[in-house]
């Protein structure tokens, strides 16, 4: 059946009323999550504007574009970048801060790791039975807990990336590094010394598995990164990037999608490729993985009508730019002009993308699959995760209807 004859089954007023509901129950969970940081950033007029105690925010996609590939005019590095945050916690040579050549060259030797033929097996080996259990239990008539099984394969991912059993990561655990990004605000640039200690506590626990690992074969991560010549100091900032840059995206992501798309009645409207890639590519424009981008200036630059000058703290705000281009609907084309700038743009674009996809794929292909029984999935219960810096859900009860 084509998207648009399952479109048909909704009027055209049944449809935009429900996909109103689903971007405000979305809209919610975002308050819920950051009541003072998201509000304050929504309520910047304008493009671009120089925000006094914050910096120059930006919420143009064009303009957030010519800012992210300006590597001649502005860093990772510098006063109120993303170096500021993480160098403390990570060292001084892992992607998200790092600039320049030297970026690049480290890019280019991680990259094998996240090419999609690569990534794609990996997935399905280490998730799939999961993302099939839930799908089992869905039409088994069993209520799902899609915000515990999202964290329960972010456990899987840190799994793989440490050289851990699987059992030894827990929801405690993922709680804590969840915590690391949850000390992040908008107006200090820094962690404190307490807040770096704190992180480099949790860090080093799952260090010493990835060093262990780096020294053995190479079916682990660490392994393989020896394999592709990475130093262990080098290996292991690596490996603590990807937990902090992935495990909450990725969790936080797949069950706002899923409330998205089963609280709008769209879902249905994924279900064949075409359709799917839509729907994910929409979901990803509406939630944003990484809503907000720093960088420092480096350089006399003009964004947009405002000029800047080095040391000036850039705050790109990527949720805002996505959403610009309209509202949230898995069938339009909204989302393709943007080029996935959710994902950033240019030398920093996101790494781990084709990994975050493969992810998305799996879990939806899913649900998919449930629907194509001629069930339907709803929300029946849904708690927003505090304390944390992605907005997600602690809970995301789903049912198939019959």
């Amino acid at each position: 059946m084509s998207a648009a004859a399952l479109r048909g089954s909704m009027t055209a007023d049944d449809r935009r009323r429900r996909l109103a509901l689903a971007m405000r129950r979305d809209e919610r969970l975002m308050r819920a999550v950051h009541p003072i940081g998201y509000p304050l950033l929504q309520a910047v007029p304008g493009p671009v504007r120089r925000v006094p105690g914050l910096g120059v925010v930006v919420k143009d996609a064009a303009l957030a574009r010519q800012v992210l590939l300006d590597g001649d005019g502005f860093s990772k590095q510098g006063k109120g970048a993303s170096s500021d945050l993480w160098t403390p916690v990570l060292g001084a040579r892992v992607l998200v801060n790092m600039h320049g050549e030297d970026h690049r060259a480290l890019r280019r030797r991680l990259a094998p790791i996240f090419s999609p033929s690569f990534v794609e097996p990996l997935v399905q080996q280490s998730l799939g039975p999961g993302a099939a259990a839930v799908e089992r239990r869905l039409l088994a008539g069993e209520r799902v807990d899609l915000a515990a099984h999202a964290r329960r394969s972010a456990s899987a991912a840190i799994a793989l990336l440490v050289g851990l059993e699987r059992e030894a990561v827990d929801d405690r655990l993922f709680r804590q590094i969840a915590g690391i990004t949850g000390m992040v605000r908008l107006t200090r640039p820094t962690l404190s010394p307490a807040q770096v200690r704190s992180a480099r506590a949790v860090l080093d626990s799952l260090g010493e598995h990835a060093a262990a690992a780096y020294r053995g074969d190479e079916s682990t991560l660490p392994g393989r990164l020896r394999g592709l010549g990475l130093s262990e100091d080098e290996a292991l900032g690596a490996v603590g990037a990807f937990i902090l840059t992935g495990t909450e995206t990725i969790a936080a992501a797949i069950p706002r999608i899923v409330a998205l798309l089963a609280d709008s009645g769209t879902l249905r409207e994924a279900r064949d490729e075409a359709g799917a890639e839509r729907a994910i590519a929409e979901g990803l424009r509406w939630t944003t993985p990484t809503p907000v981008m720093l960088r420092s200036t480096i350089a006399e630059r003009t964004i947009g009508a405002l000029r800047v000058a080095p040391g000036d703290r850039v705050i790109i705000g990527t949720y805002a730019a996505d959403r610009a281009a309209g509202g949230f609907d898995p069938a339009s084309d909204r989302a393709a002009s943007l080029k996935q700038l959710w994902f950033g743009a240019g030398a920093h674009f996101c790494i781990g993308a084709p990994l975050a996809m493969a992810e998305i794929r799996l879990a939806l292909a899913a649900l998919r699959r449930v629907e194509a029984t001629g069930r339907t999935i709803g929300v029946v219960a849904r708690t927003p995760a505090r304390g944390q810096l992605l907005p997600g859900y602690a809970r995301l009860i789903l049912e198939a209807r019959s």
